[in-house]
């Protein structure tokens, strides 16, 4: 039986990565929707088996320069209050967090590049667990509170909460394990500006992706799999 996936993609270099490929594997059917570029497509959001809602570069609060994250965030609050399948990530996870009605705001500092998360007692029991002490991709800015009827899987020091999950139904990720290392190349042009701003030379990135991405982004499918036999089991 074949599922139906919707995508939101915020910019055309964070696509789904090496979930590209997995998901068709197990069964799901993938289109992509570009926000921003047409009205949002509410009935699809609600009605497709899998929703999944990438990064990008712009917060979620701001409202002015961007006006369709009003209807987006509106529409991934309906999703979450109908307990139908929602992975974010990202941006994805904060507008997830933001569309139950929690904080989303700047940060103390950036966190770019790959380094470990430090998994919660819940964590360390959930689809998370092959990520205890393995390095992941860290490329935002802001913070998010938990949302409401959330739990807290993840946390590093400047970002208290990294993961969080909504019974077996919605997972959200603030950092990334999607990104084809071989593909980090798209990420450090679109991301220039961020990146000369921050004082962080391409070639670091270019280096850790090379030497820890492939292991990231398997684990990332592994996780990715489990999460999902259990949003439809």
């Amino acid at each position: 039986m074949t599922r139906s996936c919707l995508v939101i993609r915020h910019v055309a270099f964070e696509d789904l990565g090496v979930l590209g490929a997995l998901l068709p594997e197990l069964g799901f059917a993938i289109r992509y929707f570009e926000a921003g570029v047409e009205p949002f497509p509410v009935e699809e959001m609600q009605n497709c088996d899998l929703l999944v809602v990438l990064g990008g570069p712009i917060g979620v609060y701001e409202v002015e320069a961007y006006p369709w994250l009003v209807d987006e965030t509106a529409a991934i609050g309906d999703r979450l209050r109908a307990k139908k399948p929602t992975l974010g990530i990202c941006l994805g996870a904060q507008l997830m967090a933001a569309s139950l009605g929690a904080r989303v705001g700047p940060g103390p500092a950036k966190e770019i590049g790959y380094a470990p998360l430090n998994l919660t007692p819940t964590g360390l029991n959930s689809v998370l667990a092959p990520l205890d002490n393995q390095p992941v991709l860290h490329w935002h800015g802001d913070n998010f509170d938990l949302p409401r009827g959330s739990v807290r899987l993840a946390f590093t020091a400047r970002c208290p909460n990294q993961a969080f999950a909504i019974g077996s139904f919605a997972l959200g990720l603030q950092f990334h394990v999607e990104l084809a290392p071989e593909c980090i190349e798209s990420w450090l042009i679109g991301h220039a500006v961020e990146l000369s701003a921050a004082k962080i030379r391409p070639a670091t990135l270019r280096k850790q992706a090379a030497q820890l991405g492939p292991a990231t982004a398997a684990l990332g499918a592994e996780i990715v799999t489990a999460w999902l036999e259990g949003a439809f089991a």
